[in-house]
């Protein structure tokens, strides 16, 4: 058997509208908690301390996110951790099927019109972002990673002319 896996964690950097919204509903929460006290008692405390517990359940995974890039052969697995203890698998493409394997801003990326953009880069714009062109389920993708220098390796094996590294 000479399966050859390589596997990658990258960061996905914050975005500030993330802790903006996570701030407002906690802010929320307590104007609801401490103001509703006065004119509904103990009902506006509970309504208040509900609401703190769905933003801190449904906005602050938001905050840690780390992308798992998995390439076993020719499959890559892209999965998304959330507060580095929940992992959601996100997708699973075989890169031989792409159309074209390229750095996001290269002009050889200009012809191509993807209907759906799938990031999971790490949002920074100091790392090299990679652009697959692929067709995934049904539709024309563009899907956004951000390879090291051993995984760009490991792909260009599998891709030959369709991968550029320019």
């Amino acid at each position: 058997m000479n399966d050859a896996l390589y596997e990658q964690l990258v960061s996905r950097r914050t975005k500030p509208l993330y802790y903006i919204l996570l701030g407002g509903a906690f802010l929320l929460a307590v104007l609801i908690a401490v103001l509703g006290t006065m004119f509904f008692g103990v009902f506006s405390f509970i309504a208040g301390a509900l609401i703190a517990l769905i933003a801190y359940y449904f906005i602050s995974p938001q905050l840690s996110v780390e992308y798992e890039y998995t390439i076993l052969n020719h499959d890559l697995q892209i999965d998304a951790i959330y507060n580095k203890s929940r992992r959601k698998p996100k997708m699973t493409l075989d890169i031989q099927t792409a159309e074209i394997i390229a750095p996001k801003d290269s002009h050889r990326m200009d012809s191509y019109r993807p209907e759906k953009t799938y990031d999971f880069s790490s949002g920074r714009s100091s790392e090299k972002t990679y652009a697959i062109m692929i067709s995934y389920k049904q539709q024309n993708a563009c899907v956004l990673i951000d390879p090291d220098t051993r995984m760009v390796d490991h792909m260009v094996q599998w891709m030959g002319s369709k991968m550029f590294t320019d």
